[in-house]
């Protein structure tokens, strides 16, 4: 039978509201401070935020899509510091002001929301990632135990086990981290530990001469690491060959697929990563293609002994003791070399959630189809040469101006091409119409390097990209 209307349950409450409601007493006074009531301004500091949250969705997130904003407002460093008021006083300063110096770093800041950000390997707004990212910003959460982060770590757990299926893993292990980079170290130390379990007592002097790949002078080889999806050319490495090689000689097959590996969401182009099952480690980062939203980035571990723990686990009594009241296999901070951690998974999982994967598939068919649209009119256009034919979203190209489109290429034809694209570059930084990166890349000279990502991009913005360097370059 409900208690909900029992007057005792509510007279029980009440008198539980009135035990944690602290009563007035008179001042407290130690050490010169008074120590009654909160030092903060709650009402003041409420309506900051509040008015911070209207900046922010008036300035960002409604003229996100906005083509007639700046992709940049440029200054060169010593300008901005004079417009930017950043010097840090003795004394607190107003809210008005406060929020001047908001709007100011985002009329300042570079909108990689725009639909015409192709610089990195990011881009766009994901609504339900910034919402996710609200949430987790306002609530302030550390996902190392269970007790203090309950709904983060579940939805972790959720996100991985859905990622590793996608890669082709029944079980498996895996944990978020702060980028793709850390993921790649966190494979190679597994590897390290699996082949040499007692280094956490021994240290490195006590163990062979260690290499990455296989050599016959002496020293043992633990680990090799192919890439799904580079970082310049969008290049994915055969990893059933590769897997071959590794299984012969019981290597750790640890595949850094950071850029590429959202393409095993698309029944289309999973072909890209055939294989990817046999790996023994994966690193993946839906903050890129899934636009997750910056950090979000996931170790996968085809083991299910709990060999990241093994590695990882300094057995902190202040943070993991084994005789909590609840099941310790969910503090995960054990597994991590992290204390503190973001719950990152949580922008992914609300991604996923609002789209589902059929959502998430089209994202990444959409951006492909985009990029297939825009290396077919470089191919059409006059001064515009491809660099090579593409495997995923990065086109890379160089525009030739007219002047030098008559010249045999020769090296002072390339000498002068690779002056082009940084020309180009700084023109359109200043002028704020688009952002797009430049490098050069194993003897080519400097060539644009184009990402195709956010579903916020049209054909339309394809087309204006190549008019706008061929608008910026042609007096060159």
């Amino acid at each position: 039978m409900s208690r909900a209307g029992d007057p005792r349950v509510a007279a029980h409450g009440d008198t539980d509201q009135q035990e944690m409601t602290p009563s007035k007493r008179s001042p407290v006074l130690v050490d010169g401070v008074v120590l009654n009531g909160p030092q903060t301004d709650v009402k003041a500091g409420e309506k900051f935020v509040e008015e911070a949250c209207r900046l922010i969705m008036e300035e960002v997130v409604l003229k996100a899509t906005d083509i007639n904003e700046k992709v940049c407002e440029w200054q060169p460093p010593e300008q901005l510091r004079q417009l930017l008021d950043l010097e840090m006083r003795d004394t607190g300063e107003p809210h008005d002001q406060l929020l001047r110096l908001c709007r100011d770093v985002i009329r300042f800041s570079v909108k990689t929301n725009h639909p015409r950000f192709f610089n990195q390997l990011y881009a766009g707004l994901d609504y339900y990632s910034l919402v996710a990212r609200f949430l987790t910003e306002a609530l302030n959460p550390s996902t190392y135990t269970y007790e203090v982060s309950p709904v983060f770590l579940l939805a972790e757990e959720e996100v991985l086990k859905k990622m590793m299926e996608c890669v082709g893993w029944k079980e498996g292990d895996g944990i978020f981290n702060p980028g793709g980079s850390v993921s790649n170290m966190y494979a190679m130390n597994l590897a390290r530990y699996k082949y040499c379990p007692d280094i956490k007592e021994k240290g490195l002097s006590g163990l062979p001469r260690l290499i990455l790949f296989t050599s016959t002078e002496g020293t043992a080889p633990f680990l090799v690491c192919a890439t799904s999806g580079t970082t310049v050319l969008g290049a994915f490495d055969p990893l059933d060959e590769i897997a071959d090689i590794c299984e012969r000689h019981g290597l750790w097959l640890h595949v850094d697929a950071s850029w590429g590996g959202s393409a095993l969401v698309s029944r289309k182009h999973r072909r890209l990563l055939r294989g990817i099952h046999r790996a023994d480690s994966v690193a993946w980062n839906p903050h890129k293609m899934l636009m997750a939203g910056i950090q979000c980035c996931a170790l996968l571990v085809r083991d299910n002994s709990d060999l990241l723990k093994k590695c990882y686990s300094a057995k902190a009594s202040y943070l993991f003791q084994q005789d909590k009241f609840y099941d310790v296999s969910y503090d995960t901070g054990d597994k991590s070399i992290q204390c503190s951690r973001r719950p990152d998974a949580f922008k992914f999982w609300m991604t996923w959630k609002a789209l589902g994967m059929l959502g998430l598939e089209e994202r990444v068919n959409r951006a492909l189809a985009l990029s297939r649209y825009l290396v077919e009119e470089i191919k059409k256009r006059e001064g515009f040469k491809l660099l090579m034919e593409p495997e995923y979203a990065n086109i890379c190209f160089w525009y030739i101006p007219p002047s030098l489109r008559e010249m045999e290429e020769g090296p002072e034809f390339w000498e002068k091409l690779s002056l082009v694209a940084p020309a180009i570059k700084e023109r359109m930084m200043k002028k704020g119409s688009l952002m797009l990166s430049y490098q050069p890349h194993r003897g080519k000279v400097n060539f644009f390097r184009q990402v195709v990502i956010s579903p916020q991009v049209s054909r339309e913005d394809m087309d204006f990209l190549l008019d706008e360097i061929d608008n910026l370059g042609r007096d060159m």
